[in-house]
């Protein structure tokens, strides 16, 4: 910040907090501001009678505007977060601010000026430099490898008096092309019609309804209506934007952020089918490593298992009522000040930076966790698999122990975190532990630090893997890696980096490199398994969940999944809930989670007893059992096609288009999906229906509930009571598939 004098002078940074997509009270909106448009400027100044704010142009021109008070910020923080809940009233307390002042100017010249603040009568702060952009004709050389798919003269560069800002281009785009990726996508498979854009954000619920996502990829398929198909990937972890087909229907508009580098963007185009498409996209960033099959059997997890009894009575009641589980995800299990010791564990605290093993710690009886390594034995003895909850972040209160305190000094004197511009730790600018620092996973010793702090609970207690949540709290374009990168293209690759060192860290102890991850950017694919975030139980969110799955796939995404019938809100009713259980037993993850709600009654626990106590409904129960059986019998299916899907980049979980590009009817039923090769599966998501129709592309498939035999190419309709989801056989896989229906 400019300023005078620290006493007095107001709040003005010009790019704000740097949120994505919301703007704070000390602002400038936009923050790249553009000759021929309006600029409203923000300040906090809380206590003045009158603020003004006076402009001077490079010729001359100068004058003085009053500004105006703002009120109350941070009103559209609950809408931003997607809804209600403790989540999202936390995001409206971290973005409320009083004393906000705003003015706007009207359309900008073309030239550079400065601005500067009067409060009260005086100025108090120092001149900012205001450089009005514009965008600029270009060569068509600045993209680098477009060729024919680029629109001649479509480029164009944004730029004031300094170094480039932004870069635009246009690719051909036909009438009847459907455009599928861009990460994982909730509003819809095909993006046609949408302006999507590639930036990692904690979007916390609705993502489908903002067409914002957590796992953004700046690559997309495009198939045209004959089957023909060829992709694109732009080689950048800056932010872009892309207008498909939105504003002029020939063409794919592409903007891309520059930072402060030599103009021109590196565009990759890949011919072929869809696989074709995928693999040389995944030869460029990584695939996919084969994992161990217990990953595919049922997991379980709610927020509210916070405690050893918990979670053992959790598992008790799943054996009791012969609903087999593979794996157990504890999220309340740790301390929360450096996540990596167990709640009310006794330890002497280490404030020289060395690492804890098991033998540190004590357990008091009547506390959380009495005896962890004696639960991860016996749930290990069950045959279940225990996972962790993670964050990338530390703690930086002024209530800390001893311990996190000498860690937080340690990680910003030996620079393992992520640091400003000035040199400084970055403090985390977000809503979810505010102020807390995050570790630098390009600094090889920050990453190997990390890993160590977490070493003992897999070395010494056998957990299986970390469920690495979070990633997203990396804001502003300044911030500084290790490897040298700035924010602007370091944070979108930081949850990459995340999930990769704890993947590295259970390969280190022999363990199979598992994580599970929200978060993530192009290079994802290659570490652990990933799921589609906070979800509302609406049967929207079920619907928009689907194609997050679809397009996350296509992009070469295999293990994924979602919590069941959403984990937010109240309990979905069993309709829903059964309906989403089915669909889920064909996802490559199949999990059920549900969000803290302070242990107040009703339970909001995603179990099928509870859902079935809450709604007086003794059907789920039984049906949610028999999903969860048919799942253990698909598991040697399941972990083949993972297999297939490892070595020929045809996706584990994969729309119609991946095999059928051409067939019209596969873009008329964008929410079917193939299970590995041989399982067409079209979930039920709409309430109340009493019959679903399917299109059965080109081939001779089998009702695998009827045994009935038909013909594709057609559309089928068949009757779906509670317990029943269409699924259809390819007829040459049926034999081998028979038995694991029948049970």
């Amino acid at each position: 910040m400019n300023r005078t004098d620290r006493a007095t002078s107001p709040i003005h940074r010009p790019l704000g907090a740097e949120h994505p997509y919301a703007a704070s009270a000390d602002q400038l909106v936009p923050p790249t501001p553009l000759a021929g448009t309006p600029l409203r400027i923000g300040a906090v100044r809380p206590g003045s009678d009158s603020m003004e704010v006076e402009i001077a142009w490079a010729s001359g021109a100068g004058e003085r505007r009053p500004m105006l008070p703002a009120g109350e910020a941070g009103t559209e923080a609950i809408a931003l977060a997607g809804g209600d809940g403790h989540l999202g009233a936390a995001q409206a307390a971290a973005l409320a601010v009083s004393g906000a002042w705003t003015c706007t100017l009207p359309a900008l010249p073309a030239e550079p000026g400065r601005y500067r603040f009067h409060a009260d009568g005086e100025v108090v702060t120092d001149w900012f430099p205001l450089d009005p952009a514009v965008w600029r004709p270009a060569p068509d050389a600045l993209v680098r490898g477009g060729g024919e798919h680029l629109v001649p003269g479509s480029v164009e560069l944004l730029a004031g008096a300094g170094p480039a800002l932004r870069l635009r281009f246009a690719l051909r785009l036909a009438a009847d092309d459907h455009v599928v990726g861009f990460g994982e996508r909730f509003d819809a498979v095909d993006q046609r019609g949408r302006r999507p854009d590639s930036v990692v954000f904690e979007q916390y619920k609705s993502q489908g309804d903002t067409g914002r996502t957590y796992l953004p990829m700046p690559f997309a398929h495009v198939i045209g209506a004959d089957g023909t198909a060829w992709g694109f990937h732009v080689r950048t972890a800056r932010r872009a934007w892309f207008d498909v087909g939105a504003t002029d229907p020939e063409r794919l508009g592409v903007e891309v952020d520059l930072g402060n580098g030599a103009p021109g963007v590196d565009l990759a185009t890949y011919a072929g089918a869809p696989a074709q498409v995928l693999g040389a996209y995944l030869d460029e960033v990584g695939r996919a490593a084969e994992l161990p099959d217990w990953v595919l059997r049922l997991w379980a997890s709610g927020n509210e298992w916070n405690t050893q009894q918990a979670v053992t009575g959790q598992v008790e009641r799943h054996l009791a009522e012969d609903v087999p589980v593979g794996v157990v995800v504890i999220e309340a299990w740790s301390d929360e000040e450096g996540f990596a010791v167990w709640r009310d564990a006794r330890y002497r605290p280490r404030t020289d930076g060395s690492v804890h093993a098991a033998a540190d710690f004590d357990y008091p009886p009547d506390g959380a966790w009495p005896d962890p390594a004696g639960m991860i034995e016996d749930l290990h003895r069950l045959g279940i698999r225990v996972v962790l909850w993670q964050i990338p972040l530390l703690g930086s209160g002024e209530d800390l122990g001893a311990e996190t305190a000498a860690e937080v000094a340690l990680m910003a004197d030996r620079g393992y975190a992520v640091r400003e511009a000035d040199g400084s730790a970055y403090r985390n600018r977000g809503w979810w532990f505010p102020d807390a620092l995050m570790p630098d996973f390009t600094n090889p010793e920050a990453r190997r630090w990390w890993q160590d702090r977490h070493r003992w609970l897999v070395r010494d207690l056998g957990v299986d893997g970390f469920k690495t949540d979070g990633g997203e709290h990396a804001w502003g374009r300044d911030l500084r890696y290790a490897d040298g990168s700035r924010g602007d293209e370091g944070n979108n690759r930081y949850p990459v980096g995340y999930a990769a060192a704890f993947c590295e860290l259970m390969a280190q102890e022999g363990a199979a490199p598992v994580t599970f991850s929200r978060a993530g950017y192009t290079g994802s694919q290659a570490h652990g398994l990933h799921w589609a975030g906070d979800e509302n139980s609406t049967w929207e969110a079920f619907r928009h969940s689907l194609n997050a799955g679809i397009t996350a796939a296509a992009c070469g995404i295999v293990y994924w999944g979602w919590d069941i019938a959403g984990f937010s809100g109240p309990v979905p009713d069993p309709e829903l809930y059964l309906r989403a259980s089915a669909a889920s037993a064909f996802l490559p993850v199949m999990q059920y989670h549900s969000e803290f709600n302070h242990h107040r009654r009703p339970l909001r626990d995603r179990t099928p007893w509870n859902v079935a106590e809450v709604h007086g409904d003794d059907r789920v129960v039984p049906v949610f059992r028999a999903y969860a059986q048919l799942r253990e019998r698909l598991r040697g299916y399941l972990a083949d096609a993972a297999r297939t899907a490892v070595r020929t980049d045809r996706p584990l979980l994969r729309g119609l288009f991946f095999d059928w590009p051409g067939d019209a009817g596969t873009w008329r039923h964008p929410g079917e999906f193939l299970c590995g090769d041989d399982l067409l599966v079209h979930p039920v998501t709409e309430p109340a229906a009493a019959t679903w129709t399917t299109w059965l592309p080109e081939g001779r498939w089998v009702d695998v509930w009827s045994g009935e035999r038909l013909a594709g190419g057609a559309e089928v309709t068949r009757d779906v009571p509670l317990e029943i989801v269409p699924v259809y056989c390819r007829a040459e896989a049926w034999p081998a598939l028979e038995p694991v229906f029948r049970g």
